[in-house]
């Protein structure tokens, strides 16, 4: 049986999934990587910490008899303490581990301070962007093919080939002598060329998006040269929501090392920040003026 060819449509959908994944990878990644802990316990992954924080919200923290300290999802149940704290909640893991804990043996680790998770967020900045990225890619393609073709009904074929001469940039399109070339009449559809400002719309957003995720962006749109005080004021926003997950993370830290007599930390990774030490300059070597060199 012969495969089905893809619609026009089919394929279209199938590239907008693909930006729409892009963005949504790249958002993930940066979002699970701009926090460190310190003096994690080795039973601990950090990242596997991050990721549960980022798709539920919250992560359970605690002591287990045979495989030491953990931090998995979990769920919550009532009731609830007067700052409405679940006092119970339930750690899980897909291997079916389950253990049922409260605030006496556990600690409930938060995303933020409105305990609520951050991928829903970045889905949204996501599918702004791959509507740009889409909007941008049919826009300039618009300026190699802003044509229509216009004919008989019977040569609609013969249409259809010449323009797939047309957009695979041959520099000569042959016909045969019976090639009738009556009828057939091209129209320009006039398409303005808008990707710069869509480009900047996207740069925009995608700012926007570093801003939420407190990664630090020039937000500033100047032809003139930016102050270090403007970058200061524009770092605002960046801080404010950097704070509001990490002081969140910090909370938690506090109450795992009092509950379990740990030396947990947490902190945001700054700009440039890199695990290698940088070298350490190279000493010219010593040149001695009673040693002749020749070529």
């Amino acid at each position: 049986m012969a495969r089905r060819k893809k619609t026009r449509f089919e394929e279209s959908a199938r590239l907008n999934n693909r930006a729409y994944m892009y963005y949504m990878t790249r958002f993930s990644e940066l979002a699970l990587s701009v926090f460190k802990w310190e003096n994690l316990p080795d039973t601990v992954d950090e990242r596997f910490l991050e990721l549960t924080l980022y798709t539920d919200g919250q992560a359970v923290f605690f002591r287990d008899e045979v495989l030491g300290e953990l931090c998995l999802q979990c769920a919550v149940n009532g009731p609830f303490d007067v700052y409405r704290i679940p006092i119970r909640r339930r750690a899980y893991a897909v291997n079916g581990y389950q253990k049922n804990l409260t605030n006496k043996d556990s600690v409930i680790i938060w995303n933020n301070k409105l305990h609520t998770n951050t991928e829903p967020d970045m889905r949204v900045f996501a599918r702004r962007l791959w509507d740009l990225d889409r909007s941008i890619e049919v826009n300039a393609r618009a300026q190699k093919t802003p044509v229509m073709l216009q004919g008989p009904e019977e040569q609609r074929l013969t249409l259809i080939n010449l323009y797939k001469e047309y957009d695979g940039n041959s520099p000569v399109i042959c016909g045969d002598k019976n090639l009738n070339l009556e009828g057939f009449k091209s129209i320009n559809t006039q398409a303005p060329f808008v990707g710069l400002d869509l480009y900047q719309l996207k740069t925009q957003i995608w700012n926007e998006a570093l801003t939420y995720l407190g990664i630090s962006n020039l937000t500033i749109q100047k032809k003139e040269r930016v102050n270090t005080d403007e970058v200061t004021r524009s770092m605002g926003g960046t801080l404010a929501s950097r704070n509001a997950r990490l002081e969140a993370r910090k909370k938690a830290a506090e109450e795992i090392n009092k509950m379990f007599d740990l030396d947990i930390s947490v902190h945001f990774k700054e700009d440039l920040d890199t695990d290698e030490a940088p070298e350490e300059p190279v000493e010219p070597e010593e040149v001695r003026e009673d040693v002749e060199v020749y070529d």
